[in-house]
């Protein structure tokens, strides 16, 4: 059975909803996010959905082309 992160239940605070949107910005993955902030993958994604913070990655250049 899976280990149940640090923050299980608990609701969001306004300094992991600001640290969210900052790792969000830094093309952190969903998964490291959760990590980082002790919430499961998909707690991640469904706050971000709430705050509209967008988990999209920006930089998807194959091959680190720059224009």
């Amino acid at each position: 059975m899976p280990k149940t992160p640090a923050n299980h239940g608990k609701e969001w605070t306004r300094q992991e909803v600001r640290e969210l949107r900052h790792l969000a910005h830094e093309n952190t993955p969903t998964r490291i996010i959760g990590l980082k902030m002790g919430r499961t993958p998909g707690a991640v994604q469904q706050k971000a959905s709430e705050e509209n913070i967008s988990l999209k990655p920006t930089n998807q250049s194959p091959y680190n082309r720059r224009k």
